[in-house]
């Protein structure tokens, strides 16, 4: 079954697409390992992925190309889109944190620029941010 038709409207969709992304980077060496895996799973718990999403996605013929947004608001736009599910138990680990920044990375971000959005987003998401940033995320 391709892809395409385990695609959904709206949020189901994009979700899938997060999850294939993210696969695609797991298995970009050549191979998944388990600590890998275990990272999958609980992005496709997350992400709300169905077992016959997961098990198509996992298919060894299937490789999701990452399309790259062209410009710095779509690539942020899509890291929010990711990071409102991930994060919405404010626990993110550091395993999980470095898949995250590869994601950041196939979007377009610098390897630098992405760990910086990544942690400025973490930050924002689980309300670490200081009162100044606070201020001026509320103005805008």
């Amino acid at each position: 079954m391709p892809i395409i038709d385990l695609y959904k409207h709206g949020q189901g969709r994009s979700n899938l697409a997060h999850f294939a992304a993210m696969a695609s980077l797991a298995a970009a060496d050549g191979i998944i390992t388990p600590e890998e895996r275990n990272i999958l799973d609980y992005f496709a718990e997350k992400l709300g992925i169905t077992e016959a999403e997961y098990k198509e996605v996992m298919k060894e013929e299937n490789k999701y190309p990452i399309e790259s947004p062209l410009t710095r608001e779509e690539r942020l736009e899509r890291l929010f889109d990711f990071f409102r599910v991930i994060v919405s138990d404010l626990d993110i680990q550091d395993e999980q944190l470095g898949m995250v920044e590869k994601y950041a990375i196939a979007l377009g971000f610098s390897p630098k620029q992405a760990k910086i959005v990544v942690q400025k987003t973490i930050d924002i998401f689980t309300g670490r941010i200081s009162f100044d940033d606070y201020l001026y995320l509320i103005s805008k």
